[in-house]
């Protein structure tokens, strides 16, 4: 007998929900969940930062704010993903830890500062008032980090999943 439930779309829509419940259960599917959470709050920190400085108290040009915004917030990043989505604690690791994920904030950082700097080119070019600057800017802020935050989880989990090998070996 053909159920309403696996066929069509409804069907499989229930089904890829199901699947998708369950897989938030496992330790991947929450350590995914962490890591979503703390890159939010650390979009929205840096969000509220770069308006601020940006928009609001107007202490330097587009890219500089957004330089300033997106280094203040990478620091809280660091140290929730560390603690709470890989469950490290104790001292940090230079280069095991620290380096690389500043490196590759950095190249969110870089991604950032050129997508800040096309806003303030295309807002200069098109006349924008200051309210319509600060939101493009936002908005190149929120596409830069959008575009990168995959590419950051999987280095993070791979490169944290390694040093709890190592020191699981370790430690017998």
């Amino acid at each position: 007998m053909v159920t309403a439930r696996s066929t069509g779309y409804v069907g499989s829509m229930r089904d890829a929900v199901e699947r998708l419940w369950r897989f938030c259960w496992t330790p991947q599917g929450r350590k995914l969940i962490r890591y979503t959470t703390v890159s939010a709050i650390s979009a929205l920190t840096s969000l509220v930062l770069l308006t601020l400085i940006f928009g609001v108290f107007r202490l330097w040009d587009e890219v500089t704010s957004t330089l300033v915004a997106t280094v203040l917030a990478g620091f809280p990043s660091y140290f929730l993903n560390r603690q709470w989505v890989w469950g490290k604690g104790g001292r940090s690791h230079l280069w095991r830890e620290v380096v690389p994920f500043w490196a590759l904030s950095i190249t969110g950082i870089v991604f950032a500062l050129f997508t800040a700097s096309w806003a303030a080119h295309f807002s200069t070019s098109h006349h924008l008032e200051h309210l319509a600057r600060t939101v493009l800017v936002l908005g190149a802020n929120i596409a830069a980090f959008g575009i990168l935050w995959v590419l950051k989880f999987l280095v993070f989990n791979r490169l944290f999943a390694q040093i709890a090998d190592t020191e699981l070996s370790a430690h017998p």
